[in-house]
């Protein structure tokens, strides 16, 4: 039986490191969070999956998944940890320096490293240096150079959150090996549970096309943020436009929303800005709309809390807002890079006291609504609460029941689904 490490146990290495172990694998998960360890350890998961918890909860009864914060010796190691920005748009890859650091002591001939994180080019033969500072007595391959003691590549995942497992198994995968023998390896680790296409090339073609595949979707998801933000200036209806022109048979334009989040999408374009920045004119541009889309819908609830106030005789510090959503998508507990967490927060701070939260995924207990003054409200509770209604996220909740304003509620629906 093959070992295989799982480092960084979140929305991408947990399923990973499941799937492994529900296919003959052991697997041995490594993460600094000791709340996610101890959780895995009970056979249960920290994160919000329909399909993973039973597999979780049987690899770990059956002893081939077990969690700890500590690397050990295996056969492969699968990197996944977070690769965030930091300052102006800088890619942090530091999370992927310290696991090659840390894992660098267990090492021995005939060992894979699989990097998944996604990376700015060049970060797999980054992290090689960092391997070989650490581990002198090893020799770790370099393009065009023959022999070696360790297997390394770059393979990126392509998974939508809320279908992690079955994309995992389904979706093809780019091996990018140093070596063409290191693709080989890594092949190997993935034939233990894809059964989609592994498609082999270098690390750096690998790591450019998962930036390349993020920052596609980033440009045109900015085409219908623009495309609301132009119709809102006409007074035209934007989603109807865009039914309208998605009936041409070469046409087909995304819906809009507050924004763009999750750590991909709102995040991987800045690597190709980062590097070529003269160049990635486009990816930029794309970037700049999306991130300017929250703080217009701040200026569109802050239109229709004047709006209410003024309309009833109220002082605008008496006006109640719902926001309803705060995760990046539909249907998950992720807020990472969430533009629905983003406008939610910085209501909160122009109306202390005023703004309430709905998102059907996470508890009272969340840290991030202690953190920011926030109250979480039931679904069916909040129409009676609120003055003004944000629609921020297309959970299915939310649209199974699409909530009626009175004649005094305002709504603002960033997702058309009202």
């Amino acid at each position: 039986m093959k070992t295989v490490s799982v480092l960084g146990l979140g929305y991408i290495g947990l399923p990973a490191a499941a799937m492994f172990a529900a296919n003959g694998a052991n697997v041995i998960g490594v993460d600094v969070n000791q709340h996610a360890i101890e959780t895995i350890n009970q056979g249960k998961i920290h994160i919000v999956d329909p399909f993973l918890e039973d597999i979780v909860r049987d690899a770990v009864a059956k002893g081939t998944l077990r969690a700890t914060n500590t690397p050990e010796k295996a056969d492969a190691f699968v990197i996944a940890v977070p690769t965030p920005v930091k300052g102006d748009h800088v890619p942090d890859t530091s999370y992927i320096e310290a696991v090659a650091k840390n894992i660098a002591p267990v090492l021995e001939k005939g060992n894979t490293i699989i990097l998944e994180s996604t990376s700015p080019v060049g970060t797999t033969e980054a992290m090689i240096e960092w391997l070989e500072a650490a581990r002198p007595d090893l020799k770790f391959p370099h393009e065009g150079q023959e022999g070696h003691d360790i297997y390394v590549a770059y393979c990126p995942e392509r998974v939508l959150p809320g279908q992690v497992v079955k994309e995992l198994v389904e979706n093809d995968r780019i091996i990018g090996g140093i070596t063409e023998d290191c693709s080989e390896k890594a092949i190997e680790v993935y034939r233990i549970f894809v059964k989609a296409d592994l498609i082999k090339t270098n690390a750096r073609t690998a790591e450019m096309s998962k930036l390349t595949e993020n920052a596609f979707r980033d440009v045109n998801i900015a085409f219908a943020n623009e495309l609301s933000l132009i119709s809102d200036e006409l007074d035209i209806n934007v989603w109807e436009l865009i039914s309208l022109a998605n009936r041409h048979p070469r046409v087909n334009i995304l819906q809009p929303g507050p924004g763009v989040g999750g750590h991909c999408i709102a995040v991987d374009p800045w690597f190709i800005v980062n590097k070529t920045p003269e160049l990635a004119k486009l990816t930029r541009l794309a970037r700049e709309v999306n991130e300017g889309k929250p703080e217009w819908v701040i200026n569109k609830v802050n239109e229709a809390v004047a709006t209410f106030a003024a309309s009833n005789n109220k002082a605008i510090t008496d006006v109640r807002v719902v926001c309803y959503g705060l995760a990046f998508k539909p249907n998950i507990d992720d807020l990472r890079e969430s533009p629905a967490l983003l406008i939610t927060e910085k209501l909160a701070k122009l109306y202390p006291g005023q703004v309430s939260a709905v998102e059907p995924n996470i508890d009272e207990k969340h840290p991030v609504l202690e953190k920011h003054g926030l109250t979480l409200k039931l679904y069916e509770e909040s129409q009676n609460i609120a003055d003004v209604m944000v629609v921020l996220v297309d959970h299915k909740e939310f649209i199974e029941i699409p909530l009626t304003a009175n004649n005094k509620q305002i709504v603002v629906d960033t997702k058309g689904i009202w």
